[in-house]
């Protein structure tokens, strides 16, 4: 047999590989009739080691060989597109499992008395929301604790004889409440006359309980603008069936339990802050459990937990359908998700652990009309309750609550938690997870510098391109996505268009953002099949044809490797951070990393290499998706659904940004998550068909969104807008309008149309509202003299100027009989400031004395202030100037103020309430704790030298 023949044998039986009936020949087919081919493939060892040929002789022989033809490698696009299919629908089924599949009710016969109900726990935020929206000092409020008082007084009646129930209606004292991060950074939270329920419930014969307290905690209240059934008259429920089942079984326990129904939560944390420094039991408190809502129903799931582990750690130890991701810990707290709950205060003021639990589905309902009962899905009260009730059990009954103030726990002490498929919940502490990463990390670099060190210079030059190759991935990935969030305003009549039909993302976004990383590869792939190859170390001369298809199936196999890399990158940069959500980067890295290195690698670079398995990909994703894919869906869902509040400055932003948003991130998804799997298109014979069809699907996209067959906005899914009446003393004379504006991105010049009442909307009628400023809106001076009265304007006047060695100004401050107001103070003018009750200094309650004070945006400190119906009105200020020469060092600014206030009324003018009658049904008012009612004062002091 010629030399020749046992060189084409050899490289055909390492190179041919059957799959999907598409193979790599050499030569032509062979025919397995014939004996020497069936030989050749019996017996490759004896036929390759017949002879070994000299470089000299191999070269010669080489020279002399004709070239055969050699078909190119292709993989079936069916399959590509089989196994796209297969992980989107396995995507979709992890995240229903995950988030959508919820226990079902149980009636209070089913459960009886020691178990949980959400039929009986339904029938109290039926009530709840029967009183409409409930603000702080609302009558509606007042009815609402009256409820919640009755049905905790049932509690105690019917409570287990060796049981201890006690209920204190606590009226708070005057107090205010700083917070040295989060969303009221630089503000003073003052607050007066709030009351709250506080129950306790202990066994009556364990003397230690009273003094070693489980803390569960929600707030009654509502904004203005909704009737709040998820935010949290759905927590207030749950909370009060939780009480009627821990009173049947808290003889047994070792510790108490403190239920707090606090009002004041919505207008800055102020129940619990009351709570924490005021009432005699916040000191026995060991652990805070806090329940919320970013949305109405679903599965209420935990997205922050500690400082200390202990909590997490038994919750995940009792809870029956536990659910959490530490990845909400983590954007909550780096401030990207704009929200605060009572949490932070039990955490920050009061050094304590323990969980916050939230809902959250539907959130683009949140704090809007559509916050309602309807939507809270059946099994989401269950879901929680048995949650909770299987933690209570277990946590009165320990003896190792934790007994010190956690504030300092170490880092390395802090807990990861992520659950999966809602069934099983896994928890380990930041010391363990920093030693298992770095292992990884050491034993990664270990296995690349041996494969650099094997490989030379090619190998280095394939690593250099596989960085490459996500890198312009992401890149073009992004960019893809960012053009189209460009084009939505310009063809849609609202910015964000898909804002109701959260799956139109896909099309507009996600088919670009593969697109994108498609290109982004396949860019680097034409590199990468043009480089000096390490696999024909034997100096053998092959054919063009031949060298172009080993070079493709080298190809392939780095850009697989490339998804390494990345996510090798991200585990060191969350490792040095210490990010809870760096588990992420481990599924993402170690799974491929043993499916490819079981199943495709090879040490030796003499053999060929052979195109990937599909085997190799199932095995590479199947762990990550079932970890991660439910939690990648699920804050991609939220994200949209915050459009809705975007704009924290109406007007501010321009309308494209949460779309670029909204692109950015899905697009950093598709590109991180999609790497492997885009390896595999790049010898499919149908790449340009796959182009072609997600070219499609983004224009049928647009296409479907310029038409607007679907709206952006529905009754049911409802544009943030809100109509103010707004009487403004500022430059002496009272100027009186009505202006309407949005925090959803988007001018507003068709609904101005539609409600018809001389609206004129433009940049130009830009309104100060202290805590944020309009800097688009529509305003209307038609009918708006009456509803209000001069008594209700504020007053700002200075009644004493002292200038000594340092300036001391007094202003007298009247609100005209509102209890809620924010006052906005120029600290580049003020060191300090002191603010008391009463009409005359010395005369009443100091509330805010001397000391550091910090500033916001732009140099205001803001004094945001929410009462209850005998809150005070009328306030002495003391203002301190700052020394001439720290004035002197400041530059040349605007002439502005030293203070301006604006003062709210609950109250509906009759222009507003023509206005609202005829609000178009796609649009709802919003509120939070900034936002001003439906009637405003807006006053200001001007700086005199």
């Amino acid at each position: 047999m010629s030399k020749k023949n046992h060189i084409v044998s050899t490289l055909f039986l390492l190179l041919s590989e059957k799959e999907d009936n598409k193979t790599l020949l050499l030569g032509e087919t062979p025919n397995h009739s014939d004996p020497e081919n069936t030989m050749r493939k019996r017996h490759p060892k004896a036929a390759s080691d017949s002879s070994e040929p000299s470089s000299t002789s191999q070269q010669t022989d080489n020279n002399n060989v004709p070239e055969k033809e050699v078909d190119v490698v292709r993989r079936s696009g069916k399959t590509w597109f089989s196994v796209l299919i297969l992980l989107i629908y396995s995507s979709w089924a992890v995240y229903n499992h995950q988030h959508g599949n919820l226990p079902r009710p149980l009636t209070a016969k089913q459960v009886g008395k020691r178990g949980f109900s959400e039929i009986q726990a339904m029938k109290h935020v039926t009530a709840l929301t029967q009183f409409g929206p409930h603000p702080v000092s609302s009558d509606a409020l007042v009815h609402a604790l009256e409820y919640v008082l009755a049905e905790v007084e049932k509690v105690k009646e019917t409570a287990h004889f060796d049981v201890d129930v006690n209920v204190d209606f606590f009226e708070s004292a005057s107090g205010v409440n700083r917070l040295v991060g989060g969303l009221f950074k630089g503000k003073s939270l003052v607050y007066s006359d709030i009351s709250h329920i506080v129950v306790r419930i202990m066994p009556k014969y364990e003397s230690d309980a009273g003094d070693n307290a489980i803390l569960v905690s929600s707030h009654i209240d509502t904004v203005f603008s909704t009737g709040g059934a998820g935010d949290c008259s759905s927590c207030v429920a749950v909370m009060l069936e939780l009480a009627r089942s821990v009173s049947q079984s808290a003889h047994g326990f070792k510790n108490s339990v403190i239920f707090l129904f606090n009002t004041g939560e919505e207008e800055g944390l102020n129940g619990a802050h009351s709570f924490i420094t005021q009432h005699p039991w916040s000191s026995t408190v060991r652990l805070a459990i806090d329940l919320e809502a970013m949305g109405t129903g679903g599965k209420s799931g935990i997205f922050q937990a500690g400082p200390s582990p202990w909590a997490i750690e038994n919750f995940a130890l009792a809870a029956k359908y536990p659910s959490g991701q530490v990845i909400g810990q983590d954007l909550f707290t780096s401030g990207v998700i704009k929200s605060a709950t009572d949490f932070q205060v039990y955490k920050e003021v009061a050094g304590l652990s323990g969980l916050d639990f939230a809902f959250a589905d539907n959130t683009a309902v949140y704090h809007t009309k559509n916050d309602k009962i309807d939507l809270i899905k059946p099994g989401s009260l269950q879901h929680l309750g048995e949650n909770m009730l299987a933690f209570l059990l277990r946590a009165g009954s320990s003896s190792d609550l934790p007994k010190d103030k956690t504030l300092e726990t170490s880092n390395s002490d802090s807990a990861i938690y992520f659950d999966i498929l809602g069934k099983y919940m896994v928890v380990y502490r930041q010391k363990f997870a920093t030693m298992m990463y770095v292992s990884v990390i050491m034993q990664s670099m270990l296995i690349w510098v041996m494969s650099l060190l094997m490989g030379g210079y090619p190998a280095v030059v394939s690593v250099m391109l596989s960085c490459l190759s996500f890198i312009l991935a992401w890149i073009f990935s992004v960019a893809f996505s960012v053009a189209v969030a460009f084009i939505l305003p310009w063809i849609s009549s609202s910015p964000v268009p898909y804002a109701s039909y959260p799956l139109m993302t896909i099309g507009l976004f996600v088919s670009p953002a593969l697109l994108g990383s498609i290109s982004g590869q396949h860019l680097v792939f034409s590199f990468l099949r043009k480089k000096p190859s390490n696999r024909n170390s034997n100096n053998m001369e092959l054919s063009p044809t031949l060298r172009d298809n080993l070079a493709k199936l080298e190809a392939e196999r780095w850009l697989f490797k490339a998804g390494f890399i990345q996510w090798f990158v991200l585990l060191v940069v969350g490792t040095y951070y210490k990010l809870g959500s760096t588990y992420l980067a481990l599924v993402w890295l170690v799974p491929p990393a043993f499916a490819y290195g079981l199943l495709e690698a090879t040490l030796t670079p003499i053999r060929f290499p052979k195109p990937l398995k599909l085997a190799t990909l199932v095995i590479s994703l199947a762990v990550p998706i079932l970890v991660s894919a439910g939690s990648f869906i699920r804050l991609a869902g939220t994200m949209v659904g915050m459009l809705i509040r975007f704009d924290r400055n109406p007007g501010g932003s321009p309308e494209w940004l949460g779309n670029v948003v909204i692109a950015v991130v899905i697009a950093t998804f598709v590109s991180l998550t999609m790497v492997y799997l885009l390896a595999y298109i790049h010898l499919s014979g149908s790449k340009r068909s796959i182009v072609t069809v997600l070219c499609i699907v983004t224009t049928l996209s647009l296409a479907l969104v310029s038409s607007g067959f679907l709206p952006a906005f529905t009754e049911d899914t409802a544009r943030a807008v809100n109509v103010v009446h707004v009487v403004d003393t500022t430059g002496g004379d009272s100027v009186s309008f009505i202006t309407l504006f949005s925090n959803t991105p988007g001018n507003l010049k068709v609904e101005a149309e539609q409600i018809n009442e001389g609206f004129n909307c433009g940049r130009e009628n830009k309104v100060d509202f202290v805590s944020f400023e309009t800097k688009y809106s529509c305003v209307s001076k038609k009918d708006t003299e009456v509803g209000w009265d001069k008594s209700d304007i504020p007053v700002l006047r200075v009644v004493n100027d002292e200038k000594d060695e340092r300036r001391v100004i007094t202003v007298s401050m009247e609100t005209g009989g509102s209890t809620r107001w924010i006052l906005g103070i120029d600290m580049e003018e003020v060191e300090d400031f002191t603010l008391q009750v009463g009409e005359q200094e010395g005369d009443g309650e100091l509330m805010i004395g001397r000391g550091e004070k910090s500033s916001g945006e732009e140099g205001w400190h803001q004094i945001q202030f929410s009462g209850g119906k005998k809150a005070s009105t009328k306030f002495v200020l003391k203002l301190y100037e700052k020394k001439d020469d720290e004035r002197k060092k400041k530059k040349e600014k605007v002439e502005r103020p030293v203070l301006k206030l604006r003062t709210d009324f609950d109250r509906v003018t009759p222009q507003v309430q023509r206005v609202l009658e005829r609000f178009p049904t796609y649009c709802s008012m919003f509120g939070k704790s900034t936002s001003p009612f439906t009637l405003s004062f807006i006053a200001s002091l001007p700086y005199t030298k």
